[in-house]
């Protein structure tokens, strides 16, 4: 599924199309700009600490967490286009997600794709 994703960047605004598939449907990949990518890293808050723990006695989404992920995926993705309008790709292909721990409490969101150029 692909989807264009607004983007403010140093030479002004952008779009870019991003997929998880390997090349866009409907279009030609006519340059190939190599990896690019974006992280972040952010540790956890703790009134959502106190919050989630009163959600694992009852159950239930720990929303706390879900909105610290959105913003995690947001930036990440965002510095990983910042990284394609600077190298001049109209597309990243083939985009994934990777987490890792990086201290007690904290953790690397990271998003990576290879950009291209399609007409």
């Amino acid at each position: 599924m692909a989807s264009r994703y607004p983007n403010q960047a140093s030479s002004g605004h952008s779009n870019i199309i991003i997929t998880t598939l390997e090349g866009v449907p409907g279009k030609e990949v006519v340059e190939h700009f190599g990896l690019v990518q974006g992280s972040t890293i952010r540790a956890k808050h703790v009134g959502r600490d106190i919050m989630a723990g009163f959600k694992n006695l009852i159950g239930g989404e720990l929303k706390g967490y879900t909105e610290l992920l959105q913003e995690a995926r947001k930036e990440a993705v965002d510095r990983m286009i910042e990284q394609a309008n600077f190298v001049g790709a109209n597309a990243v292909v083939n985009v994934r997600f990777a987490t890792s721990s990086v201290a007690q409490g904290a953790a690397e969101l990271f998003a990576y794709g290879t950009a291209v150029k399609v007409r």
